[in-house]
Formats: structure tokens, sequence, C-alpha cells
């Protein structure tokens, strides 16, 4: 850690993807000016740091319960993150904010449900649905289906997933001139069984696979569900080894009604 922010902060997990919460629900730290961005940099190094996929800053809003604002560990900040939802949401219900409410992101309002650890959202409806993409990858053609959960998503499937080189053809794809200049997110899934399937995710601003990826979970079961692979509801097993369960409607090539259930744990509280 690179400085001393004298702030409080809860740091919790869903399904691996670990989250640093920063509750500026009062609106107190507005007079400080702060730094998201770079606080972001300096508290999710791994190792060094606090250490985390991202930070979460739960501000007051006018539209629900809360607003929950993403910032990366490179200091973007994106719109959505159905993990970090989860978690904000776990730690809305410990605080006493209630256990059914809702969540404004840069996606639009969201409504959860906490159930002790079990904590289910419902997403945005699923855009730029796009089946059948050929990328140039190198010397190769790679096929992926893309899909706008929330967050940009390219999901491929593949044959071997665990000795797929998810790091390297992950950021390939994430920086693909096609998807340029926000980028995507890259989404791995193999071993699909029945309606179930497994999940490796290369993350648009971690810059590495992670753990987890709920917007991603919720990404490639709805591809494999237009696909004709499997139908909701949709067990996800995640790189933690968790499972995500999301749950929608089809009609036709129409997605709507997403949601993403799963559990969440708060792992302690802090001051940095």
């Amino acid at each position: 850690m690179r400085r001393r922010y004298n702030i409080s902060f809860t740091k919790a997990a869903a399904s691996g993807n670990d989250f640093i919460i920063i509750d500026n629900k009062s609106g107190e730290l507005d007079t400080r000016d702060i730094d998201y961005s770079n606080m972001a940099r300096d508290l999710c190094r791994r190792r060094v740091s606090v250490g985390a996929d991202g930070l979460l800053v739960l501000e007051d809003s006018d539209e629900a319960v809360f607003r929950m604002r993403i910032i990366n560990p490179d200091g973007s900040e994106v719109a959505m993150c159905g993990n970090g939802a989860r978690c904000s949401a776990l730690y809305a219900a410990v605080c006493g904010w209630g256990e059914d409410l809702t969540i404004e992101t840069g996606s639009g309002v969201l409504r959860a449900r906490a159930r002790g650890n079990n904590v289910k959202i419902k997403m945005s409806d699923p855009k730029d649905i796009k089946l059948g993409v050929n990328l140039g990858i190198g010397h190769n053609i790679t096929t992926v289906h893309y899909i706008n959960t929330g967050v940009p998503h390219a999901v491929h499937l593949v044959d071997d997933l665990e000795g797929y080189k998810v790091k390297e053809i992950g950021r390939r794809i994430r920086e693909h001139t096609l998807f340029a200049p926000e980028g995507t997110n890259a989404d791995f899934i193999g071993d699909i069984k029945g309606d179930s399937a497994a999940l490796r995710t290369y993350e648009r601003g971690v810059e590495d696979e992670t753990l987890a990826c709920g917007t991603g979970a919720a990404a490639s079961a709805v591809i494999l569900g237009l696909l004709g692979y499997v139908s909701s509801p949709v067990k996800i097993r995640t790189r933690s080894g968790d499972i995500l369960t999301v749950h929608y409607n089809k009609a036709g090539d129409k997605v709507a009604d997403v949601y993403l259930e799963g559990t969440a744990n708060v792992i302690c509280d802090g001051r940095v």
C-alpha cells in the first residue's frame, strides 16, 4: 500500500471474485475529493496491498437503495459487475438496508435478494448479441459469440478447457480491433453436460484470468442457450469451483429476465 487513506473498508467475495467495499452512502467522503481510480490501482494490488479484483464504492441514490460504482484494478470504471453486485447486496443486508433491495448501476437499476449467504440479482436484459463472429488471432480464425450483459463479453467454446491458454488468447481477444476502443471480456466455455458447463474468464480491467465472473457466467449461459446446448436454469462452474446459477426466459432469439444466483461472503473489515 503506497499511502494511508484513513478510510474503513469491508472485503467480500462471491464465487472467487473478491472486492474492497467502500461505504459512502452517507456522503461523508464527498468532501475529501478522493481519486477512486488511484485508490483502486493502489489497494487492489495483490501481495503488496489489500488485493482484490475490484473496488466497489457504494453511494446514495435517488433511484435505488444505493448506487454501486465499480473501479477495476487498472483504475478504469465500468458499468456493471455481477459478482460485485452480489457482494454489495450481501453487505447491504448485513448493514440492515434490506434483504430485498435495488441497486443503481451504470447499466440500470438491478433488483437483489439476499438470504443468508445466498444472493440472487436480476440483471439487465442482454443486448448487442452477435453469434458466430470470426476473429483473426495470429494465424488462426477463432469463432466467438458476442453479447453485452451489462458489460461486453466474447464467448468462445473450447474442447480442452483445462489446458487452454486463457490468459494468452483472452488478452488477444480482449484487445482485438473489432472490439476497440473499449475492449471486451473473454469467456471460455467447456465441459458442457446437460444444463451445466465450466467457465474460465479473462477480465478486462483486471487484465488476467479471474476465479469467477458474474456477467461472464450470465453471458455464457445465455449464449449456450441461444446455440441450443442448454436450457434455463444453467449451472456454471467457475474457476474457483463454486457454482453460479443463471436463470432466464428465452423466446426464439430473444432473452429476458436474466437472474444470477450464488453464494457470497464477507471476509473481513479493516482500515486503510
